[in-house]
């Protein structure tokens, strides 16, 4: 039997106030082709701040 290739990738969202804060969130490139932004909460700065997509290491 052939082996189902995974669809979701898992993608870290980095907090943009420089925290290193992250969320971690799977992500669909097939229908999801540009990177994600989210407005989050950051519990270190106590803030609604922006996050953005980088890949996980």
């Amino acid at each position: 039997m052939a082996k189902a290739k995974a669809k979701s990738v898992l993608i870290r969202l980095v907090s943009a106030a420089g925290t290193g804060y992250f969320y971690v969130k799977p992500k669909n490139p097939r229908r999801i082709a540009h990177k994600l932004e989210f407005r989050k909460y950051d519990p270190v700065v106590k803030k609604h701040v922006l996050f953005t997509e980088q890949k996980m290491k």
